[in-house]
């Protein structure tokens, strides 16, 4: 799940491979609306930084460079402000480092196979909290501040969705 903001609007999106090579599943949920796009695309970088699109029939050439004022994304010769944060990036874990909760979210659509911690339990930065499996493969979410477990949401063998807040640590 990526948080996407373009020109100011926000926007989530969660990218799934499909078994060939190429062809993604794509969820598009714009943060004001409440209903969400599904569609399937067709993505290959063609040269760093190039990325041939192909949806709904209509290719596009999508470019992204980094200006002194950010990040820009180019479509065809339209150009676009773009940020991107991936909750599993170090960057994004960085700057949750902040002061107050700190929201431990779920990547993926998952299920939570073990807690590492309880409730009221003191953590380190960068300590485990819990581990979820998505698509066969386990993942452990750590803690991005030293500090205590407040609260557990969830419980071993449950189901969570992309983005469903797992724990929350003060």
């Amino acid at each position: 799940m990526y948080q996407i903001k373009i020109e100011g609007r926000c926007y989530q999106v969660q990218l799934t491979p499909s078994d060939s090579v190429g062809i993604w599943r794509c969820h598009l949920r714009e943060n004001s609306e409440s209903g969400a796009r599904e569609f399937t695309l067709d993505a290959r970088e063609t040269q760093p930084g190039v990325l041939s699109l192909l949806l709904d029939g209509r290719s596009y050439e999508i470019r992204s460079e980094i200006t002194p004022a950010g990040t820009v994304v180019c479509v065809g010769d339209r150009r676009y402000s773009a940020e991107v944060a991936d909750p599993r990036s170090p960057r994004t874990r960085r700057a949750a480092e902040g002061h107050g909760p700190q929201k431990i979210t779920a990547p993926m659509p998952g299920k939570v196979v073990r807690l590492l911690v309880a409730e009221g339990s003191a953590v380190e930065q960068g300590q485990g909290i819990l581990v979820i499996e998505a698509m066969k493969m386990q993942n452990e979410l750590k803690s991005a501040k030293k500090g205590v477990v407040r609260k557990i949401m969830v419980k071993e063998g449950a189901t969570a969705n992309s983005g469903d807040v797992l724990a929350v640590v003060e």
